[in-house]
């Protein structure tokens, strides 16, 4: 049997002293609490058959990956665009504004800008780039909250879309939204189609 595995891993909070959605913007890293998130998947990855970590280009992502990477003797670290944050048209916006939104950053959405299952064809072409390359072994991607929502709900066969996302992130749906330096572990065995899911929180 052969078992490949996807430790998704959502990056650590984030410095935001001017509360707005940062999404794409550059140079929105970690705060402190950020890196003491990370830096406690130490106990999680430790020991661990690893053989690659891929992060997002987002600053937060680069950064929780270099702090991950201290886990392992020695690990690279590739930035793949294909887990990075979503496009959106609310770069920038204030937190209340989103919230009076419920966080809808996708109705209406037209290119560049993503819908939900554009996010998800990206995310799972990067999968499936992993399961041809990396069969039998462990990498980890640090990416962002919606990418790893959005997996977890094709893998356990429910529709992608905006109002799952409402359902999950209000307890409605038996799944978590993934919370800051979470990790969700997607394992394939054979040639599974979708994997086993297993999800530890922060």
């Amino acid at each position: 049997m052969t078992t490949t595995t996807i430790h998704f891993v959502r990056h650590g909070t984030v410095h935001n002293p001017n509360n707005i959605f940062y999404g794409r913007i550059p140079r929105f890293g970690l705060s402190s609490l950020g890196i003491q998130q990370a830096s406690n998947l130490h106990a999680f990855f430790s020991g661990k058959p690893v053989s690659r970590i891929f992060s997002s280009p987002q600053l937060r992502a680069r950064q929780t990956a270099g702090i991950i990477a201290k886990s392992f003797d020695k690990i690279d670290i590739s930035i793949n665009s294909k887990i990075s944050e979503i496009r959106s048209p609310y770069d920038g916006r204030p937190i209340p504004e989103m919230i009076e939104r419920n966080w809808d950053i996708y109705t209406g959405n037209q290119p560049p800008y993503e819908l939900p299952m554009d996010v998800f064809n990206r995310t799972y072409s990067f999968i499936q780039s992993i399961l041809r390359s990396y069969r039998g072994k462990q990498v980890i991607a640090v990416t962002h909250a919606d990418l790893i929502l959005f997996v977890t709900l094709w893998g356990y066969g429910h529709e992608i879309s905006y109002n799952n996302k409402f359902m999950v992130e209000h307890n409605m749906m038996d799944i978590q939204f993934p919370s800051p330096a979470s990790v969700t572990t997607c394992t394939w065995e054979d040639d599974d189609v979708k994997p086993n899911i297993e999800y530890l929180d922060s």
